[in-house]
């Protein structure tokens, strides 16, 4: 057994002894245990590449030297050259630099030059500097001993690389063809400003570099002040072939205090950026999982794929595996993530009677893909697939708030005219109160837009088409002819034709006439008629609700045209335009629909957005009917300094025909198709009022509203506000509806009743100092006066060193889903493990936020 060396002293003062210090480091570490296991053998796929260390020159041919009298060339005396071996000059760390023009020559100046015959030596003093290939050696004396094949740099001694890594040393001594040497007192400065220092290094074989009593950080210190961590050893080794470092009588210090000791260490140099190894791990708690602990292990496979697995053991719950599977190739990448655990469902939160299913096995498989197949095309794919919609939220691999699953396959091509998508989608919902209903595919959806390169009678002319194939398999569907269980199909072919022109008159009234054709095919299987369903007088569907299969085919044309007269006005402080906008839009009086069903349309928020469409739904599945009149005023101002606003406010009116807005009808569950209070469901629609507001370049406002159109009570609002002011950054968000569709998450057959909702949602950067900030983000229910989630993180980040801690709150329930506290700790040492970071965060409003 190697017997350990006494310890050096470390990166800073101290006045304890080599023992003392020793013990102080074995007592500290008792309490360090989760720094320890934060970068024992830890590399990093996403280190940075640093080059630090000496040069070692080859000119290969004469010295050139200029003193104060002048100038003078030194033949060399043997074959191979006193500095010029068959390698070019290496680093410390790094590889080596082949980038040697050994045709010029080697510049030496100095105060004094005097040639040593007997001795055989060429000896420069006061103020030497030697010149070669970029690399700057200073120095107050400099002996080149031709006979031993040595060169000595003594006092001062300083070189420049041209990576940017400077070299202090007192003494120096390489031998002649560079590949061995000795330094006496060094300390390196890399172009990072990352720092090595030993009491002596000697450089052997061409490659392996040892130093004595050396130091090694990466951290900034100011005057006597030791950096705030720093590794210490009596050897460390640098094995350049093998971009190794290793420590022998290792300390980790902080500020100077030895924390522990390690007889030995080893991890890549800092020009690694990736190696098979540890990352960084992750602590925390979880009042629904318990203790948090992570280490992930990365493995290095080949420079373009790798893989990760990550043991995390929750104490109230067991050993989850996670691991990941990242490959890139010459046109894209992909990924593929893994995760699992064996569930005791009396582990579980809830009833162990409900719990029983999810016993054994849990997990999930996700993969993300992106290749470009040409400069037009692109493929790629967005998949999870989980044992059951609980697991994933609950051991936090994704969002608590997320409440669907979307997977989808996609196919896209865009040329300067042309656009062409298909996508394969696979939907389910996530919460309790989903039914089947949320479970389907789409195989596929395809559309393909067309912009014709010449005007048509003097206007633009589009051709869009959609085509969907889509099925429902929930068992939810009896077929009335056998009895049985049925998929819901169906399949549609919409292709219309849009043109547009825009004229404007002498005095300054733009009008723009419009007109559109389509036409549908539709096909259903099992389809269930929304007409025909009624609830119960206990409030659910009857059962009885009409299913059909057919064939559907309608045609629909409509035109009209838009008309604005803006007014401009300018003065000291910007520009003032007004534009009243009004439109007239004519469709067929009635077109048969209501009775089939609605995949695609169910969604309708009326706001300023959509004020002057023809058609506000969200899909093809519902189309507008009958005349209407769409009106508004604009108003937009343009500051001379930057400043910007503008408001539209407006209201619809509809004059003749169906309004295909008013009796949406019900689904299989007895839940509207689409909500009925949607502003459009009256002859005269809500007001609408849509407010962007930018005074400042770093202060932004949006507010959409809509408002009853005859009391003008406020039905519906969405308001942001995104600000920067000095160290401080806010977003908000509030949103209001007073026709909100409810349905009850603990029971799933309550057909969803109207009920007013609002929330607040805001987050918040302070930067504390250049070097500490604090962040938070928060969803406040106003409605019912709680707090439906939270989250407060302080990071510190400097030069060599991360840290962030968080407290996650969350008080959403769903099944195995409780409320839940939990608290996480993060260390990030540089050239130790993970390091991207930065000073900043990210927040998504009303999410947790996650690390990759």
């Amino acid at each position: 057994m190697r017997q350990a060396l006494t310890p050096h002293e470390g990166c800073g003062s101290s006045s304890e002894s080599s023992r003392h210090r020793k013990v102080a480091g074995i007592a500290r570490a008792l309490s360090c245990v989760l720094i320890l296991l934060s970068f024992t053998i830890i590399t990093s796929p996403r280190a940075h590449a640093q080059n630090y260390g000496v040069q070692t020159t080859d000119p290969g041919g004469s010295i050139s030297s200029s003193t104060s009298s002048g100038s003078t060339t030194l033949s060399k005396k043997k074959t191979t050259s006193s500095f010029g071996a068959a390698n070019a000059p290496s680093a410390i760390f790094g590889k080596i630099n082949t980038n040697i023009d050994r045709a010029q020559p080697m510049r030496l100046q100095g105060d004094q030059l005097i040639y040593d015959k007997s001795g055989d030596r060429v000896i420069s003093r006061g103020n030497v500097e030697i010149f070669y290939n970029n690399f700057i050696l200073t120095a107050d004396e400099v002996v080149y001993d031709q006979s031993a094949g040595t060169l000595t740099a003594i006092g001062n001694v300083t070189l420049k690389e041209p990576q940017g890594n400077i070299v202090h040393a007192d003494r120096y001594t390489l031998t002649d063809d560079f590949r061995d040497g000795f330094v006496s007192a060094l300390s390196i400065t890399s172009k990072d400003q990352s720092h090595i220092s030993a009491d002596r290094a000697t450089r052997r074989e061409g490659n392996i570099t040892e130093f004595h009593n050396g130091r090694f950080t990466p951290c900034q210190s100011d005057g006597g002040t030791p950096p705030l961590w720093c590794i210490s050893a009596t050897r460390i080794i640098h094995d350049q072939s093998a971009a190794t470092l290793t420590y022998q009588d290792a300390y980790f210090e902080i500020y100077g205090q030895p924390i522990f000791y390690l007889p030995y260490f080893q991890s890549p140099d800092p020009t690694v950026k990736r190696r098979s190894g540890f990352l960084t791990p992750d602590y925390g708690h979880s009042s629904t999982l318990g203790y948090i602990t992570g280490i992930p292990y990365f493995f290095d496979l080949a420079p373009n794929y790798d893989a990760t697995i990550e043991p995390i053991y929750f104490s109230d719950q067991g050993l989850m595996m996670k691991a990941e599977w990242r490959h890139r190739l010459a046109n894209g990448e992909y990924n593929v993530r893994l995760a699992g655990i064996d569930q005791d469902y009396r582990d579980l939160p809830g009833s162990a009677t409900t719990n029983k299913d999810l016993d054994g096995l849990r997990g999930s498989v996700e993969t993300h893909g992106k290749f470009s197949l040409s400069s037009w095309w692109q493929f790629g794919w967005d998949a999870i697939v989980e044992s059951d919609d609980q697991f994933r939220r609950f051991y936090k691999l994704d969002s608590i708030l997320v409440t669907d699953r979307v997977n989808q396959i996609y196919l896209t091509g865009q040329s300067d005219r042309n656009y062409f998508s298909a996508k394969l989608y696979q939907f389910g919902g996530l919460l309790t109160n989903d039914t089947p209903q949320t479970e389907s595919y789409t195989h596929p959806i395809i559309d393909y837009n067309y912009v014709f390169k010449d005007p048509v009678v003097g206007g633009e002319l589009r051709w869009n088409t959609n085509i969907l194939s889509f099925t429902r398999s929930d068992g939810s569907v009896v077929d009335p002819q056998t009895g049985q269980d049925a998929d819901q199909n169906v399949n549609r072919i919409v292709s219309e034709l849009k043109w547009r022109r825009r004229l404007t008159d002498a005095i300054g009234i733009s009008y723009t006439p419009f007109a559109d054709i389509r036409g549908d095919v539709y096909q259903y299987d099992n389809a269930t008629n929304p007409q025909s369903v009624v609830l119960n007088s206990a409030g659910t569907a009857v059962e009885s609700s009409q299913v059909f299969s057919d064939t559907v085919t309608r045609g629909i044309v409509d035109g009209g045209m838009t008309v604005s007269y803006p007014w401009a006005a300018s003065n000291a402080a910007g520009t003032h335009i007004i534009e009243p906008i009004g439109q007239f839009v004519a469709h067929q009086e009635t077109i048969p629909q209501r009775r089939l069903p609605d995949e695609d349309a169910q969604s309708l928020v009326f706001d300023d957005t959509n004020l002057f469409s023809t058609s506000k739904f969200s899909g093809y599945d519902r189309i507008e009917t009958g005349t209407r009149v769409n009106a508004g005023v604009q108003y937009t101002f343009q500051s001379n300094d930057g400043g910007y606003a503008r408001f539209l406010a407006g209201e619809s009116y509809h004059l003749s025909g169906d309004n295909i807005y008013l009796n949406p009808g019900r689904n299989a569950d007895g839940n509207f198709v689409f909500n009925p209070y949607n502003g459009l469901q009256t002859d005269r629609s809500d007001y609408v009022l849509g407010a962007y507001l930018a005074p400042l370049s770093n202060f932004r406002i949006i507010s959409q509203s809509r408002f009853d159109e005859s009391t003008f009570a406020l039905k519906r609002n969405d308001s942001s506000v995104i600000t920067t002011w000095g160290p401080l950054s806010i977003q908000a968000g509030y949103s209001y509806d007073a026709d909100a569709l409810f349905s009850d998450p603990d029971d799933p057959t309550v057909i969803a009743t109207v009920s007013r909702e609002e929330e607040l949602l805001a987050a918040a950067t302070l930067q504390l100092t250049n070097r500490w900030s604090i962040g938070g983000s928060s969803r406040y229910n106003l409605e019912e006066g709680n707090f439906r989630y939270d989250s407060v993180n302080l990071k510190y980040v400097d030069e060599c060193f991360a840290l962030t801690a968080s407290y996650i709150q969350s008080n959403y329930s769903d099944e195995l889903i409780e409320p839940d506290q939990t608290v996480m700790l993060r260390l990030e040492f540089k050239h130790l493990g993970d390091f991207a970071t930065s000073t900043g965060t990210d927040f998504n409003l009303g999410g947790d936020q996650r690390t990759n």
